[in-house]
């Protein structure tokens, strides 16, 4: 199961440092996310990131950026629908709902699916799913390698989701408890 770590929306003293010993440790990917800062934000980010990292970090915006740098892919959003012009990297993107996954999973090198458990870093989004419809997918395969479970996501929920079909988790809110 792949472990994607999602930056906090603010920008945070110390960050690069962490990002780089994430990294260091083993972190295979991380996407990027701060949908109010500015592009030049983003920039400073990245360049205090180790270039031998870059391959790691994907994008929620600004996606310029991953074209500039050669970093590993973009995520798609309400706020950013597309993907550049002649871009090679990953392409993911967030979905909501089991429709969603099974019209546009396919589309994408892999989906995020929340939430899935109550959110750590956003107060009242709580779990659209109960445990018995989550197998359910998983039995019909519409949970699988291609879907990540989103939303909630701590380091001990890891066994049950992978028991579960989903191909990665996206961890936020317990990726930076102690920041």
């Amino acid at each position: 199961m792949k472990i994607i770590f999602i930056t906090l929306p603010d920008f945070f003293q110390r960050e690069a440092f962490l990002i780089n010993k994430y990294f260091a440790d083993g972190l295979e990917v991380l996407h990027l996310r701060k949908p109010s800062a500015q592009e030049a934000d983003y920039e400073r980010l990245i360049q205090d990131i180790k270039p031998e990292f870059y391959n790691r970090i994907v994008l929620h915006d600004y996606f310029g950026l991953a074209l500039k740098y050669s970093l590993r892919g973009v995520h798609l959003n309400s706020r950013n629908i597309q993907p550049p012009d002649n871009f090679s990297g990953t392409v993911s993107k967030s979905l909501h709902s089991v429709a969603e996954v099974v019209n546009e999973k396919a589309k994408f090198d892999y989906v995020s699916l929340s939430p899935i458990f109550d959110s750590i870093s956003k107060t009242g989004y709580n779990s659209k799913f109960s445990m018995e419809e989550l197998k359910m997918l998983s039995n019909q395969g519409v949970i699988d390698e291609k879907v990540y479970a989103l939303g909630g996501v701590t380091f001990d929920k890891l066994d049950l989701l992978k028991s579960l079909g989903f191909g990665g988790a996206m961890i936020l809110g317990a990726a930076w408890k102690n920041c």
